[in-house]
């Protein structure tokens, strides 16, 4: 087995840009943010394909699908924060548009992933 497979990824790398494009994003919010939901959602969507790669460093199919649960939840997470953004006018709705566009692709492969890990085992990263 390739020792960080998860790199090839789509999942991993589309994980990787939404945590880039909520950086960016959050640049904007007002100064008194910064340590608030500034932090939340930095925090939140790094976690993503943080958890993914953590779930590739463990041996077993059922513990890489508790990482790949773990990467879904902080999406989740991440999706509520967002709208709070929203509601306070911290992004606009286009802005919103494109982030929920890009969380809702992630949240689909890794609901795929989650399921080729189950079905399959380490079988699939051989």
């Amino acid at each position: 087995m390739e020792a960080f497979y998860f790199r090839r990824l789509d999942v991993y790398q589309n994980a990787k840009a939404l945590s880039r494009f909520i950086c960016q994003l959050i640049r904007n919010f007002p100064a008194d943010e910064r340590f608030g939901m500034c932090n939340q959602l930095r925090r939140a969507v790094m976690s993503v394909p943080i958890n993914i790669a953590e779930g590739f460093g463990r041996f077993s199919s059922k513990e890489k699908a508790h990482f790949i649960e773990i990467a879904f939840g902080s999406l989740t997470e991440v999706m509520c924060e967002l709208e709070i953004c929203l509601d306070e006018h911290y992004i606009s709705q286009e802005e919103f548009n494109d982030a929920e566009n890009k969380i809702m692709l992630v949240a689909k492969q890794l609901s795929k992933l989650r399921t080729s890990v189950l079905n399959n085992g380490d079988s699939i990263y051989k």
